[in-house]
């Protein structure tokens, strides 16, 4: 999954912005609607939502972000965002990668056979949760959070997306900077990976005959 970001032929010189702006109380934490101003992707698709944490206030970059584009499932960005809010301070990373898969295999999802420490997938395999180097443009102002690789050193961070059938088009995607504590991906895989029921009251095409569905309450 690569990141790409897009400029029209004006875009580069005037930028104007529409954008939503949640901010924490404490100012440490902050999610922003950016779908309608950044022509930034992952998976082909644009990113609708960035959720950012600093350790300072007196910082003004971000330690760490998370993109989701349009199409992430609800449940599973709240869940991630009330992990954030219970998070004390929000940067610091006290689990290892291992929570994340358990989150998902705790409800069915399998172990990648070739990377069964860094991915996990569903068991229809139409989505899939990975650990490894994040796309261009992920932010992440912490330099510790760089692995060495090959030659060089590169930044790993946490990738989620649904692909209906391998080659298609992906249905949504997510990516983690590298500094974004396990704990919250964790959150957030626990919610994906969940077999309770949610209420949709469109489903995509490329996956109905996939999904079991049954009338709502």
């Amino acid at each position: 999954m690569r990141g790409r970001r897009d400029f029209d032929e004006l875009g580069d010189h005037h930028v104007v912005r529409t954008t939503v702006l949640h901010i924490s109380p404490d100012a440490l934490r902050w999610a922003q609607w950016v779908l309608a101003d950044e022509p930034f992707h992952l998976g082909g698709l644009p990113i609708a939502w960035q959720v950012s944490a600093r350790s300072d206030t007196t910082s003004s970059l971000a330690d760490w972000s998370a993109y989701f584009t349009p199409g992430v499932p609800g449940e599973a960005i709240t869940e991630f965002l009330l992990a954030l809010d219970q998070c004390n301070p929000p940067t610091t990373l006290y689990d290892g990668p291992e929570l994340v898969l358990a989150a998902a295999t705790g409800h069915g999802w399998l172990r990648d056979a070739d990377q069964p420490h860094a991915a996990a997938m569903h068991p229809t395999f139409t989505a899939r949760l990975s650990l490894g180097e994040v796309p261009p443009l992920i932010q992440d102002a912490d330099p510790s959070a760089l692995t060495a690789e090959g030659d060089g050193q590169v930044a790993m961070g946490w990738q989620a997306w649904a692909e209906p059938a391998m080659g298609a088009p992906y249905l949504w995607a997510a990516s983690f900077s590298a500094s974004v504590p396990h704990r919250l991906v964790a959150a957030f895989a626990f919610s994906l990976s969940s077999t309770a029921p949610v209420l949709r009251r469109v489903l995509p095409e490329s996956t109905r005959d996939q999904i079991l569905c049954a009338p709502a309450n």
